[in-house]
């Protein structure tokens, strides 16, 4: 079983021209299905978590101001999203999709979300498409509630560096912070993970998987996570309008097969979430997307 959180409330409807690519909710469950690599036993309908798990990792008085569309005309544009109550839901049943992931990915090895990765959400403001921080909640989760879960490793390789993530658990050594991400890229101001790898634009396959792979290996010694949450944004990519990297989609797919097989050798359970994917042709985001689904079904 390749347990997937997705709900149809993923796909929110924006104005005409948002550059956010919320087809891609629909069209990446429907390719799945299609060539197989999933199955419709295989998804589960996330649903909204308690206020309590919410408010792990973010304060309540955002919380209640965002629950009630409360936030200034300035914080609603650092989003980038025009707040709605659907939106609210959505954003709550996304997080919630990400804690139940948690749940599965400890008696299956893996489980995905078709969205979540809305690492630019900090304890009491949103930003960068990010209202709510659905892998810092989960984290918190299980560091609550599992008794056998004591570290928690996150890997972020979404192109943009995972800044609220990274505030978020920056007190909290139970918590480790990877990301490695474009050095040039959003956000301007960075926050302090606890390894930052940054970027220079134009990294091609070679170096990025040469830089990832001397990494990686080396942190989950070190750390001794016994939990993963995997952040596999395909923003990466040369097509991506907004990323600057210049990987290729089967390089895409060989960083998805290092984080995922070194999970898969550890025993490690491992939550994916997909992050962005800004490529100009709906396709090649949601293929990208695939591939990362296609890797983990080969190994679980």
């Amino acid at each position: 079983m390749l347990p997937i959180a997705f709900a149809p409330t993923y796909a929110h409807p924006l104005p005409n021209g948002h550059r956010f690519p919320m087809l891609k909710y629909e069209l990446l469950p429907e390719q799945l299905l299609r060539e197989g690599t999933a199955s419709a036993s295989d998804f589960f309908v996330a649903t909204p978590p308690t206020t309590a798990d919410i408010l792990l990792v973010h304060d309540a008085e955002y919380y209640e101001r965002l629950r009630l569309g409360q936030l200034t005309r300035q914080e609603e544009r650092a989003t980038g999203f025009p707040w709605s109550e659907a939106l609210f839901e959505r954003e709550i049943t996304i997080l919630g999709g990400t804690i139940e992931a948690a749940r599965l990915a400890r008696v299956h090895g893996v489980a995905f979300n078709i969205a979540g990765g809305t690492h630019h959400a900090f304890r009491a403001r949103g930003e960068g498409f990010c209202l709510l921080n659905d892998q810092a909640a989960a984290a918190a989760w299980l560091l609550a509630h599992v008794p056998t879960v004591k570290k928690v490793l996150i890997v972020d390789l979404d192109v943009h560096q995972g800044n609220g993530t990274a505030a978020i658990f920056q007190h909290d050594p139970r918590v480790f912070t990877f990301s490695m991400h474009g050095a040039r890229n959003y956000p301007a101001r960075k926050e302090t993970s606890d390894l930052d790898l940054p970027l220079p634009d134009g990294t091609d396959d070679a170096h990025y998987l040469q830089l990832l792979g001397h990494t990686l290996p080396r942190l989950l010694d070190e750390v001794q996570p016994d939990f993963v949450f995997y952040l596999s944004g395909v923003d990466v990519l040369a097509t991506d309008k907004l990323g600057h990297l210049a990987l290729t989609r089967d390089g895409c797919r060989q960083r998805d097969e290092l984080v995922l097989g070194l999970c898969h050798r550890h025993h490690l359970p491992v939550v994916v979430c997909m992050g962005g994917g800004y490529s100009e042709r709906i396709a090649d985001i949601v293929e990208a997307h695939a591939n990362t689904f296609r890797v983990a079904a080969g190994l679980y």
